[in-house]
């Protein structure tokens, strides 16, 4: 029986434990947006974790059972720290984070200042020339694009053209 109760608590703390583990992923999705793509990559990740976890409880507590009282436990220590804990801890946490990231992000541009300064007229300058080349870029696609029209339109000719001169001027007298 003491060995049971011990299980069991074991389970609510690996609920709590997995719960606990995937706030943090919520967090720092908060903190650092992500593609969905990077999103499911992150969960196949957490889930293969947290598979591999369950399994070595499950190997140690109870030579690999699956005992049914054990995934309770695991559900109660998940939805008790999911209802009591876990709202304040993201929301509070991600703040705090966001508000630590943005002051840096502060300190670091006003150290950057001096630099932006003495870049200021070069900056300017690779920025007008960046505008040059991104509009000869455009003429030159503009003008491929015509000269691209024109060949298809000259080959659709020929093409019909040539076959007309196969099927003969009688082709639509024909009868069957």
């Amino acid at each position: 029986m003491v060995n049971e109760s011990e299980f069991l608590l074991h389970s609510l703390l690996m609920g709590i434990f997995i719960t606990y583990v995937y706030d943090l992923l919520r967090i720092f999705r908060r903190v650092i947006p992500h593609s969905s793509i990077l999103v499911s990559l992150e969960d196949l990740v957490f889930w293969v974790y947290c598979a591999g976890e369950v399994f070595l409880m499950m190997y140690r507590e109870s030579d690999g059972t699956l005992r049914w009282f054990a995934v309770i436990g695991a559900l109660a220590g998940m939805v008790t720290y999911k209802k009591l804990i876990s709202p304040f801890f993201v929301k509070y946490v991600s703040l705090a984070l966001n508000k630590l990231l943005n002051l840096i992000g502060v300190i670091l541009r006003w150290l950057c200042r001096p630099f932006a300064f003495l870049l200021g007229r070069a900056g300017h300058t690779a920025y007008r020339a960046g505008g040059k080349v991104s509009r000869r870029v455009r003429r030159i696609k503009r003008s491929l694009k015509d000269r691209l029209k024109f060949f298809v339109k000259t080959l659709k000719m020929n093409l019909k053209i040539v076959k007309d001169e196969k099927n003969g001027p009688m082709s639509s007298e024909r009868t069957p």
